[in-house]
């Protein structure tokens, strides 16, 4: 992340507001888990873990769509528009939960992943059965109470809205949730069907994932929401998508960059975790096609056989990202993140958008393609 984005999800004080309404649900979750069971409270500490350190991009997009459609800061719509935020975080965080799950990750934001976490909490006490399979349920949990939690502070933030607007606002919010879903599934299937022989094909799905997954959740439908949330009219949510999905796609084309270039001190991941992963992006589809079309037979069996190899060791991942790197894919992904950004950029220029949420919105669109975490 940029050194400018601290301040610019600051402004208006989104992120503290966010962050005291996600220390509020966990501190509420602790009571209703205490009700239940004291063995319950460790699932409280594992939401307040992984919502902790977040960028609150998508909590940002949204509130300053709404300001740029015409919202005013510190009244009751604002209050309901930054609960839509949370909502948003908590949706983020039971994705994180699942997703860690399904790619058998080791870590989120430098700390165990949540199925790891309470596999060694089965280790350390002594629980019978599978330490694994008890941590993987565990984190299924932790990621229903996360889809919990975001329910009701989007519900919470719609109570008291003209019907109008809460209707609409719920038709974005329900269509990111199930596209999601949706994309989860199509990530899942990338990494079961046969990979390299096709690189046009790998990539045409690699990116279907990336919109489905990833763009529209983390980027459009923030932006749609808070339009939504402001009353704006269709053309108005037409021109927010059409700019949000570009600048999302950008936004996690850089996300695939860092996950093999990036530097641990600034990702929170170690180097090298999504190729141990075998994730199937944009990037490994470009690195096989380049390969593939000078003749470099070495790469590209190199790519198919360690690419998703647990057992890669530091000096295999560095050799895996080198060959990578000698291919130009990552140019190329370079290329892809600035069109694809600069088609969003040019189509802000165009909206009528009000200060300073104009500016807001530009520097946040820049943090997210231009980060280095």
């Amino acid at each position: 992340m940029s050194a400018a984005t601290p301040t610019l999800v600051d402004v208006e004080d989104v992120r503290p507001r966010i962050d005291e309404l996600l220390t509020s649900h966990v501190a509420q979750l602790r009571t209703v888990l205490a009700a239940a069971s004291e063995d319950a409270d460790v699932l409280a500490d594992a939401v307040a873990q992984i919502l902790t350190g977040g960028k609150r991009l998508r909590a940002a997009f949204c509130y300053w769509s709404w300001r740029a459609h015409g919202g005013v800061a510190g009244t009751a719509e604002a209050a309901a528009v930054l609960r839509v935020g949370a909502a948003l975080e908590l949706f983020q965080a039971a994705a994180l939960f699942h997703d860690d799950v399904m790619d058998d990750s080791d870590t989120r934001r430098g700390f165990p992943a949540a199925h790891r976490a309470f596999a060694g909490l089965h280790a350390q006490h002594g629980l019978t059965g599978d330490a694994e399979r008890f941590g993987m349920s565990a984190a299924i949990l932790l990621g229903d109470l996360t889809l919990i939690a975001s329910e009701q502070e989007f519900a919470g933030a719609l109570a008291l809205q003209p019907v109008q607007r809460a209707e609409r606002a719920r038709a974005v919010f329900d269509l990111m949730r199930t596209e999601v879903t949706v994309g989860q599934y199509l990530d899942v299937l990338a990494q079961a069907l046969p990979w390299g022989d096709d690189p046009a094909r790998d990539e045409t799905r690699a990116r279907e994932v990336i919109r489905a997954k990833a763009a529209r959740y983390s980027v459009e439908h923030p932006i749609v929401l808070g339009a939504a949330l402001a009353d704006a009219d269709e053309r108005e949510l037409e021109a927010c998508r059409r700019l949000g999905l570009p600048l999302g796609e950008a936004f996690q084309l850089r996300d695939d960059l860092l996950g093999v270039f990036g530097d641990p001190q600034t990702t929170g991941k170690p180097a090298g975790d999504d190729l141990r992963e075998g994730k199937r992006t944009v990037l490994t589809a470009r690195a096989v096609a380049r390969a593939r079309a000078v003749g470099d037979d070495a790469t590209v069996q190199l790519l198919r056989d360690r690419l998703g190899d647990r057992s890669l060791s530091d000096a295999d991942v560095a050799r895996l990202a080198a060959a990578i790197g000698s291919t130009g894919a990552p140019d190329d992904v370079e290329t892809l993140i600035d069109d694809l950004a600069g088609r969003a950029f040019a189509l802000m220029d165009g909206r009528p958008w009000t200060e300073p949420a104009r500016t807001q919105l530009v520097g946040l669109a820049h943090a997210a393609v231009d980060r280095r975490a």
